[in-house]
This record gives structure tokens, C-alpha cells and sequence, in this order.
């Protein structure tokens, strides 16, 4: 455990009152209550189910030696050290930036932001930086990275406290580069507080999360808030094909940049060849071979390849490491069957990620075989997108099977009949209801002949499936390798 002066790292925060002596010797600082031992600082959060001032007794009689909060409490101790902040989350993070002596000046941190391709190009940020020769690291929803040690992930943006817990890694570690998801939902909660940015990355914005941010528009102000708060000397990256894309650079300090497939931008791509092992894409005036399709990875590897330009990497060595990079685990993964039957697992779940990969598939596809399609979607999320999803896969499929994805609390029979609501009568009967995720795989192959393509979206690299607050070990690729191979 470290052991920090409490008063050089109040010094790093606005603060309201102190009550009590600063000149204290701490351990650690945590959020979490129930973490609390002696010589440790509980922050007091307001969280969205759950406000840590309620637990501030009880911090207390697990040794901590100072607390802070928003509001002091009723009855305060004297061995105690009271500091009452505005925001106790922003507090924290700039305490814990000090607490770990976190550089960012010597570290480079770039936030990637979106509805869709966030893993995938922070990824790939991750590997061609590190083909370059940089010690870099990896905070995504899949697995995060300090160098080549992998850690678990559980958010798409850690926790404050497990953050810089990362960051303090990585430092020690001597890496120069972070690539990191930035969730709207963490924008919101304030979990980058104290992070400096070098740079941010927009990918793109369409129905999400509405379950939380309630309205697109407070969703789309959400991200925007993102690049309103990065500093004059990063750099502020956007996709200008997305109707939002300009909006985010609005009000940024940062120095503006931009991509496209479509219109003028300093950044340009165009994708002049597909098939379905990868894409032939003029990025820049030089042709390069990538090993993804759709035209929303050439969006990907177009960020991808921008950031580095404007960290100031080689072009040729960029391209020529980008033309050797593969997809993210669960991200368009293939699979083949022995009778020629192709199986395509991809995270995609969200109406935009399932009508851009869908109509990849359909271009594809010859028009001689089908696309079956195995979706649900997750339960005590955003349930206006769930009908939406089940039109576009109805419209754009063969056959769809509806299961269950992670139903969480709900009904997974609910949350199936949520999205038959949004099929057109005229692909109604082209629309199977298999709650059991492993069976409507195994049906969908059953029904799939040679040529077909078989797409099992919407949990991707997850290698569970949540049903009633327990996790049982579900992974859609181990499915399809078993059946495929029986």
C-alpha cells in the first residue's frame, strides 16, 4: 500500500470546509464502504441507486481517518478528518490522481466515444501503437492491458478508484500511451474526473442507453460535454459523416480534426473493394488490404488511422501495420461449418450496429443463399430500441430467430415479444421465437444450408449470460464451435 501526506492531496481540490486536522498520513482512498480500513479516506458519493453518505458511519468504524462528502454529517467525530467538497466524485478523482502521482504529461491518454466502435478502435489504437514500438495500455470492454498483462474488465470505462489503480500500473509499467473507452454513462458519472486528455475520438451516435439519459438529446449532450472538457492542447477527432459529428466540436478547446467516407475532411477513406475475407480501401491516396469488412470498420481503422497522425506517427509504417491487424474478439468473428454454412458472431446490439452489419452481410451474401439471424436483447436496458431492432432484422434476414440475450430482472419471453412487436406483418412469418439462446443457435444451424450466413448477434465477446442477477457461463463462440463440429 502507498502511504500519502492527506494534506498535499487536499491541496489538489476545491474545497467548501475542512473539519479536522489534514496533517494525516493515509493508505488508500475508496468510494466503497465496505473497503474501509484504518488509515484509509472514504469519499461519500451520491450514485444513482445508491448515496454513500449514508455510509459514512460506517466508514468510520472501519478505520477511516477522514472522510469526504458533500454534506457533513449530523454527528461528527473528532478523531476524524470532515472535508465537504461540491462533488464529491470530481473530488475523488483529482485526490486520486494525487494520491497515485499519476503524469499525464508523460503519459498520453486518448478517450475514444460513441454508440458503436468504441472497443474496436481503441483496440487497434492499442495494437498498432504497440507494433510501433510504444509500451502502451488498454482500458475496453472487453479486457484491459498494461503492456501485455491482461486484466479483467467489468465496465467499458473502470470504476474511478479501479481506474487509477490501471493508471498507477501503466506508469510504473513505463507506458507512453492509454487508449481508453469513454462510456456516456461514465461522461455523466463524472469516472474521468483528474484524467487529462491528449486526445478524443468521436465514432459516431445513435439510439442508445435511453433507459438512462431518458432523451437523445440529453444522450448526444452527454458526449458533447466529453470534448467541451478536453484541454487546449489535445486534439478533438471527429466523424464528420455523422449528423452529430460537428456538434461535438462545438465548444472544445482542443485543436479540431476530421474523418470521412463521405464528404471533404483532412482525414479521407474510400472502400473500393469487399469480400469476405476483408476490404481493399484507398485511406489517404494509398491503397491498403484490411483484414475487416463493412463500412463501418472502415470508419474504424480510419479513426484509427487519424489519431495516429495527429500523435504524429509514420504514414507508411501506420498503413502498413493497419493492413495486418484483425477484428476485436467478438466483432464480426467467422466461423465455418464443414457443409460451407458461415457463422458471424458481433456485439451488435443496438439498431445501428445491427442494420450496419446486416446490410454488410446482404452485400455479400449471394442472393442464391440466406441470412438467418439469432438476436435478442439485453434485459433492464433501453426498451424503446428493442421493436426498432426486431424491424431491421425482419427486413434485412431470411429468417430470424428470436432468443435471449442477457434478460437481467426481466422476462426474457417479454423482451422477445417486445421486439415481434416492431416486425412487419409482411416478415412476420419469417420470425421464430427460441428463448434458449443454445437451441436457437443450434436451430438457426439446422435451417442454414450451404452458402448461408448465419449472424448470432448481441453478446459478442461475453462469455456469460446474466438471468436473475446470477451469471452462468454462456459463450455464443464455444456454441457454434461445438455444434458446428458435431
Amino acid at each position: 500500500m502507498r502511504n500519502c501526506d492527506l494534506h498535499s492531496i487536499v491541496k489538489e481540490i476545491a474545497v467548501l470546509q475542512v473539519v479536522g486536522d489534514t496533517h494525516k498520513n493515509i493508505l488508500a482512498i475508496d468510494t466503497d464502504s465496505r473497503k474501509i480500513k484504518e488509515n484509509m479516506v472514504f469519499v461519500a458519493v451520491r450514485g444513482v441507486a445508491i448515496d454513500g453518505h449514508a455510509y459514512i458511519e460506517s466508514a468510520e468504524k472501519q478505520g477511516a481517518v477522514a472522510v469526504v462528502c458533500e454534506q457533513l454529517p449530523e454527528t461528527t467525530n473528532p478523531a476524524i478528518t470532515y472535508i465537504v467538497v461540491e462533488n464529491s466524485v470530481i473530488a475523488c478523482g483529482y485526490m486520486l490522481r494525487a494520491f497515485y502521482g499519476i503524469n499525464f504529461d508523460k503519459m498520453k491518454v486518448v478517450g475514444v466515444t460513441g454508440t458503436n466502435g468504441k472497443t474496436t478502435t481503441a483496440t487497434l489504437l492499442y495494437r498498432l501503437f504497440t507494433q510501433l514500438g510504444n509500451k502502451c495500455g488498454l482500458l475496453s470492454t472487453v479486457v484491459n492491458y498494461v503492456g501485455t498483462e491482461e486484466f479483467a474488465s467489468t465496465h467499458t470505462t473502470p470504476d474511478m478508484v479501479q481506474l487509477y489503480e490501471l493508471f498507477e500500473k501503466m506508469q510504473n509499467a513505463g507506458c507512453i500511451y492509454c487508449f481508453m473507452e469513454v462510456s456516456s454513462h461514465a461522461i455523466h458519472q463524472n469516472r474521468t474526473a483528474g484524467v487529462s486528455f491528449s486526445g478524443g475520438i468521436f465514432t459516431n451516435i445513435t439510439q442508445d442507453h435511453l433507459d438512462y439519459h431518458k432523451t437523445f438529446a440529453e444522450y448526444v449532450r452527454v458526449k458533447k460535454s466529453f470534448f467541451d472538457q478536453l484541454p487546449s492542447s489535445a486534439f478533438a477527432l471527429t466523424n464528420d459523416d455523422d449528423r452529430n459529428g460537428q456538434i461535438m466540436l462545438q465548444n472544445t478547446k482542443a485543436r479540431k480534426s476530421s474523418y470521412s467516407l463521405k464528404s471533404m475532411s483532412e482525414f479521407k477513406c474510400r472502400v473500393l473493394e469487399q469480400q469476405f475475407d476483408g476490404m481493399l480501401l484507398k485511406i489517404d491516396n494509398v491503397e491498403v488490404v484490411a483484414r475487416f469488412i463493412g463500412y463501418f470498420n472502415a470508419y474504424n481503422l480510419l479513426a484509427v488511422y487519424s489519431a495516429a497522425m495527429l500523435l504524429g506517427q509514420d504514414k507508411q509504417q501506420t498503413l502498413q501495420i493497419i493492413s495486418t491487424l484483425t477484428p476485436v474478439a467478438g466483432r464480426i468473428e467467422f466461423f465455418k461449418s464443414k457443409n460451407n454454412v458461415t457463422a458471424v458472431v458481433d456485439y451488435a446490439h443496438t439498431p445501428d450496429a445491427l442494420e450496419n452489419i446486416l446490410t454488410t452481410l446482404k452485400a455479400l451474401c449471394p442472393q442464391t443463399n440466406k441470412i438467418i439471424t439469432v438476436v435478442g436483447a439485453g434485459g433492464n436496458r433501453d426498451k424503446t430500441k428493442r421493436p426498432i431492432m426486431g424491424k431491421i432484422c425482419a427486413k434485412l434476414s431470411d429468417q430470424v430467430i428470436l432468443t435471449s440475450d442477457n434478460p437481467r430482472n426481466e422476462d426474457a419471453a417479454d423482451i422477445a415479444n417486445q421486439m415481434l412487436e416492431g416486425v412487419d406483418q409482411e416478415y412476420k412469418a419469417n420470425v421464430l421465437t427460441i428463448l434458449d439462446r443454445k437451441q436457437a443457435i443450434r436451430t438457426s444451424v439446422m435451417l442454414a444450408q450451404k452458402g448461408d450466413v448465419i449472424l448470432i448477434a448481441g453478446k459478442g465477446h461475453e462469455t456469460y449470460q446474466e438471468i436473475q442477477g446470477v451469471k452462468h457461463h454462456f459463450d455464443d463462440r464455444e456454441i457454434v464451435k461445438e455444434i458446428f463440429n458435431q
